[in-house]
C-alpha cells in the first residue's frame, strides 16, 4: 500500500503542531509556577546563534503551511511573525492547523511530481515528493524539537514521551 502526499503532509504537521501547542502550555504553566516572566521563557535560546522558543513555533508554522502550499498549490495564510505571548502563538498554530485542515487531498496528492524550488537553495529542483521527504519534514521536527529542548533546559518537566506525544491516534 502507497502513502499518499496528503498522507504524509496535513495529519503529520497537524500531528506535531498539536504536540508543539501542548508543549507551550507546559511551558506557560512552569513560568506562572516558578514566577518566571513568560516572556523570558519565550525569548530563551540554546545557543546565541539560535532562534528564540517563539521563533521555534514560528517556523514550525511556516514550515508546515508553506509545504502544503508549495505542494497542492493555492496560496498559504501570511503571518507576521510577531508573537509575544504563549497565547499569541497558541493560536498561530490554531490559525495554521485550520489552514492544513483546509487543503484539498486530491491537490495535494497531484503535488507529489510538481517541481519545485526554493530562491534560497540556489540550483536545487525538488520535486514535491523529496521537497517533502528530505526538507520540509526535518525542518519542521527540527523547530518542534528545539522548541522541545529550549523547553527543557530551561527546566519545564518534560520528556521524550512528551515529544512523541500520544500514540495510536489518527
Amino acid at each position: 500500500m502507497s502513502l499518499t502526499m496528503s498522507q504524509l503532509t496535513v495529519p503529520v504537521f497537524v500531528r506535531g503542531l498539536k504536540i508543539l501547542s501542548t508543549l507551550l502550555a507546559k511551558g506557560e504553566e512552569h513560568a506562572a509556577q516558578h514566577g518566571i516572566v513568560p516572556e523570558v521563557l519565550l525569548g530563551a535560546r540554546l545557543a546565541d546563534d539560535m532562534l528564540p522558543l517563539s521563533a521555534q513555533v514560528q517556523r514550525a508554522s511556516d514550515t508546515s503551511k508553506f509545504a502544503v502550499q508549495r505542494i497542492g498549490g493555492g496560496s498559504a495564510p501570511s503571518f507576521a511573525d510577531d508573537e509575544a505571548t504563549f497565547q499569541q502563538l497558541q493560536e498561530r498554530i490554531a490559525k495554521t492547523i485550520a489552514y492544513l485542515e483546509s487543503a484539498d487531498a486530491a491537490q495535494l496528492d497531484a503535488g507529489a511530481e510538481r517541481e519545485l524550488t526554493l530562491g534560497w537553495i540556489e540550483g536545487t529542483v525538488f520535486t514535491g515528493e523529496s521537497y517533502l521527504l528530505t526538507f520540509a519534514l526535518p525542518n519542521f521536527y527540527f523547530h518542534v524539537a528545539t522548541a522541545h529542548d529550549i523547553l527543557r533546559h530551561k527546566g519545564v518537566n518534560i520528556g521524550k514521551r512528551d515529544y512523541l506525544g500520544p500514540f495510536g491516534q489518527r
